[in-house]
């Protein structure tokens, strides 16, 4: 008869543990790192989500790639009030991914060419936008990738109407609709009586890469601001999605 070891056995986790985070993302759910990863550099955040990580009992190993822009838009309008405007939104920024600014407009999503790197080269760029569709004065293609000229929105000060019927909010959620309406539950006047900031997406003479972000502007009071002006030298919180291992 085999010998019985009595007492407390202990759970051993051979990886770090962490809590998961179900949004609804364009009919289907998104898993999501939670808390999200930082406050750090984006690319500090980036190694983060290569890590190895457990969600016991139900995954013993996940690592997680970086959200689009899309999906981590999705990820804070989901219980905003009660999850990322407190968690996030109150005391740091929300990095949302990767723009490319050029001369015409941005790029959101960039692909990356066959070494991993992020494509910065605006010819090809243009030739993969003619595999998509413009839709309301933006372009829409594959994965989250797409373009808006500097004309399709406002920079600046503005009310909630103006900014979630622009092409930034449009092309950075990634919808054919007229308005962005995940990014319209963050901009409410519930949370932002004072409108919506937009900074930082201006023309450039050499295309640029840059890092859109969201945050508060505490000093002013009651604003949402988004940027398009963040390089890696910048700290904030960025949202992966699970990979299992």
């Amino acid at each position: 008869m085999a010998e019985t070891n009595y007492g407390v056995a202990k759970l051993n986790a051979y990886f770090p543990l962490t809590d998961l985070l179900r949004a609804p993302h364009k009919g289907k759910t998104l898993v999501l790192s939670h808390p999200a990863f930082g406050p750090e550099h984006y690319s500090k955040n980036l190694d983060g989500m290569q890590e190895i990580y457990s969600h016991l009992p139900e995954f013993f190993k996940i690592s997680f790639r970086p959200a689009t822009t899309s999906e981590s838009i999705s990820a804070v309008s989901f219980d905003f009030k009660n999850l990322a405007k407190s968690q996030i939104f109150d005391d740091g920024w929300l990095q949302l991914g990767y723009i490319l600014k050029t001369s015409q407009g941005f790029y959101a999503n960039p692909p990356r060419d066959k070494k991993g790197n992020i494509l910065i080269d605006e010819k090809k760029l243009e030739d993969l936008l003619d595999k998509g569709k413009k839709v309301n004065g933006i372009y829409l293609c594959k994965n989250d990738f797409g373009f808006a000229p500097y004309e399709t929105f406002k920079q600046g000060a503005q009310d909630y109407d103006t900014f979630i019927a622009g092409g930034l909010a449009r092309l950075l959620e990634h919808t054919k609709e007229k308005t962005a309406r995940n990014l319209s539950i963050v901009a409410s006047s519930k949370f932002y009586k004072k409108g919506v900031n937009v900074f930082g997406f201006d023309k450039v003479k050499n295309s640029i890469l840059r890092i859109a972000s969201l945050g508060s502007n505490r000093d002013v009071g009651s604003r949402l601001d988004i940027s398009g002006d963040w390089d890696d030298g910048c700290y904030g919180f960025a949202f992966g999605i699970i990979k299992y291992s």
